[in-house]
């Protein structure tokens, strides 16, 4: 009876050390891989708990499937693009920036091209490639990966986390760690596993989750003109935001109507200071350049030469030359000049009200969609709880965070892969530290 009872101790002392890791990363994405490979490769036993078939699902898709790694613009540059505060990762940058990023995946196998804009792709252009890639490194560096994982709650006693509580198709399961690092992402995509549970597991002990929200989304026009506008991409213009009819951002390039909605890298930049506004009730409207290469006495001349050019062509022909075809039917109703009148019949005022037009095309916008169209999420953790220069938490020992779960993000263009992989890093590097 005594050997049985040694023998069953002993048992259960080794099914306990086998549940038990130097660190637990708690998402298997993007931010989760980067803290677990490179914590591993610092000396220490890993898991990854990911609640999905398999790891890395919204990187697979980030960046329409091209996967935008990284920006190489300069520090104090991309740090300026950070909402709210750019300075908390002062000290992640410094040690893991987009040079370091860049050295980084060319090691794992993925050569890289720098675009304009300074964004950065994968040579190939493919996201999925990178996902794979990162899940192999992890996996050569002896990570170890469960997927089916749902993590319901950390177990903390005396303000210090000593494991993980895990929901796998009903049955309950604890793994042992004194690290363990919250790295599952927002709300965003949530069909790749980004439903926000991170921020409930942070606020239960005791952490502040700032508002959260759709980010780099889609957004909504008034009226039918997105959805006439469906499959139109502009390139090349300049689209002002006005919130209660005062200037308060603007941006260049391209923007899209796809689906009902606006969208494009312009709109969905833009969208970090829109959606905010239209929480509040404001009154937004969008100014759309049109002719961003014209001055006005430029397209004034222009207007001059294509009106006695084709003096006996009516508008609608005229406008051919200086519109794609579906914004023609848009700009005859909102400049109030019949599409039958001639060109030689166009007089002064009508030209005006058409340059004033084509320089400020203006859309209300009433609305955008939800986190299921959304590229990020702003809001989560408050960073005032957080060590900046080791990602831990402050009310919690040995709890730390990393990637889009904090409450910093930035707009299209490679900044917010960046912040993931960044954020990571460091919290790798801090509990490696013995």
């Amino acid at each position: 009876m005594l050997k049985m009872l040694i023998l069953y101790y002993f048992r259960i002392k080794l099914f306990i050390k086998m549940l038990k890791y130097d660190v637990i990363v708690i998402g298997g994405g993007a931010a989760g891989m980067m803290a677990a490979g490179h914590a591993a490769e610092l000396g220490c036993k890993v898991l990854i708990l990911e609640k999905m078939q398999y790891p890395g699902r919204k990187l697979g898709i980030t960046g329409k499937g091209r996967c935008n790694i990284t920006n190489t613009s300069p520090l104090a540059e991309f740090i300026q693009k950070i909402k709210p505060d750019g300075n908390f990762l002062n000290p992640a940058f410094s040690i893991f920036f987009s040079d370091e990023l860049i050295k980084f995946m060319n090691n794992i196998g993925i050569k890289t091209a720098v675009e304009r804009g300074n964004r950065v792709f994968p040579e190939n252009e493919n996201a999925v490639e990178v996902a794979k890639k990162m899940i192999f490194w992890c996996k050569r560096k002896s990570v170890r990966i469960k997927t089916k994982q749902k993590v319901d709650s950390l177990i903390i006693k005396d303000k210090n986390v000593v494991g993980v509580s895990v929901n796998e198709n009903g049955i309950k399961t604890t793994y042992y760690s004194d690290k363990v690092i919250l790295a599952s992402g927002g709300a965003s995509y949530p069909r790749t596993g980004s439903t926000g549970d991170g921020y409930q597991i942070a606020k239960s002990v005791g952490h502040t989750i700032n508002d959260i929200s759709p980010s780099l989304v889609p957004i909504e026009g008034a009226g039918s003109i997105a959805s006439r506008l469906d499959g139109l991409e502009l390139k090349n213009i300049n689209a002002t935001v006005f919130v209660d009819d005062k200037k308060v951002a603007e941006d260049f390039g391209e923007m899209l109507f796809r689906d009902s909605a606006i969208t494009g890298p312009v709109i969905l930049t833009l969208s970090r200071i829109i959606v905010p506004e239209l929480k509040q009730k404001k009154k937004v409207e969008i100014f759309i350049d049109l002719k961003s290469a014209l001055g006005e006495i430029k397209l004034e001349n222009r207007l001059l030469r294509e009106f006695k050019k084709q003096k006996n062509e009516n508008y609608r022909t005229i406008l051919n030359k200086l519109l794609p075809m579906k914004l023609i039917p848009i700009c005859i109703s909102q400049t109030r000049i019949s599409k039958h009148r001639l060109g030689s019949e166009i007089n002064t005022e009508e030209r005006k009200r058409l340059l004033t037009w084509l320089k400020n095309f203006r859309i209300r916008i009433i609305g955008h969609r939800d986190f299921d169209e959304a590229i990020i999420t702003a809001g989560g953790i408050d960073t005032n709880e957080i060590d900046p220069d080791t990602m831990a938490s402050k009310f919690v020992k040995g709890l730390y965070f990393a990637g889009e779960i904090i409450d910093v993000d930035g707009p299209t263009g490679g900044y917010n892969l960046q912040i993931a992989f960044s954020t990571a890093w460091l919290a790798a590097e801090a509990v490696s530290i013995k």
